[in-house]
């Protein structure tokens, strides 16, 4: 029987201590800064990426990770026997996808399967950790492939930025257009549909936002019903996303909720976000 080992990409955002004994990869997207490139979340970890973001007069940009890079990867557990699914942030926000596809071709082998999640952050990191403990039970490639694909209708996220601003700029901003110009006492309600950036709403104050982010993922997540694996996530604020996770967790009963984790926006994402995103990604019902 064949071994599938699961590729995923650093804006995943996955806690270390959740990939212990799974046979994940992770490929580090760039971010470049200053005519200097850092592996996301290798070179350049969150808390540093955030603290030079406050004080520098320079913005970072972003490139997606390289076929090269893929190629390293895939064949290296090639090589150790296994097949690959391969499943990455949207391609809509990332080239990412594309940078897969091509080793893939260069390889030239069916050993390999790359699956679009159609969203990021841990929303695709719950996917990948999923499809990694279906892989260890002795799943195929073929059934660790139709999980991933179904994976995009249990998933999702919902996000708060402090400004549009970094979103314009990246040219990621999407749907979330729509927002520019408000007013800064309003707070844009994000959220990844369709692989896109996609305008929610906007709330008066932070504490009526949180509030209803909340309230959008208890919606989302009771459509689904049980398991569910909750993440509060955020761009230097971990306090602020300690307290969020402990809201949500209060809205479900303690045998619902299957996985609950504070995580960082990586400092690709975090280029787009901007410093003090908070949002939440669940799946459910998988």
């Amino acid at each position: 029987m064949s071994k599938v080992a699961v590729v995923t990409d650093s804006t995943a955002g996955i806690p270390n201590d959740r990939l212990k004994g799974l046979p994940v990869k992770i490929a580090p997207l760039q971010v470049i800064w200053d005519n200097q490139t850092f592996l996301d979340n290798v070179d350049i970890t969150p808390a540093q990426f955030y603290e030079r973001l406050k004080n520098s007069p320079t913005m970072p940009t972003t490139s997606q990770t390289t076929p090269a890079a893929f190629e390293s990867i895939y064949q290296s557990l090639l090589d150790e026997g296994y097949d690959v699914l391969s499943i990455h942030i949207s391609g809509k926000l990332s080239g990412t996808m594309d940078s897969a596809i091509q080793a893939k071709a260069a390889l030239k082998t069916n050993r390999i399967e790359i699956v679009d999640s159609e969203t990021t952050g841990m929303s695709l990191g719950f996917a990948a950790l999923n499809i990694a403990k279906a892989a260890v039970q002795g799943a195929s490639l073929a059934e660790c492939k139709a999980l991933a694909e179904q994976s995009r209708n249990h998933v999702g996220v919902y996000f708060l930025v402090s400004t549009l601003e970094f979103l314009h700029r990246g040219g990621r901003i999407g749907g979330a257009a729509a927002f520019l110009g408000t007013v800064l006492n309003l707070k844009p309600i994000l959220t990844v549909s369709g692989g896109r950036i996609e305008a929610v709403e906007r709330v008066r104050t932070m504490n009526k936002a949180i509030d209803r982010l909340l309230d959008l993922v208890e919606a989302e997540v009771t459509k689904r019903h049980t398991p569910i694996r909750l993440s509060a996530l955020h761009a230097n604020s971990p306090k602020e996303a300690e307290e969020l996770l402990g809201r949500a967790r209060q809205r479900f009963g303690v045998s619902e909720v299957e996985d609950a984790v504070v995580a960082d926006v990586s400092p690709v994402l975090g280029t787009h976000t901007g410093p003090g995103a908070l949002g939440f990604a669940y799946m459910a019902g998988l």
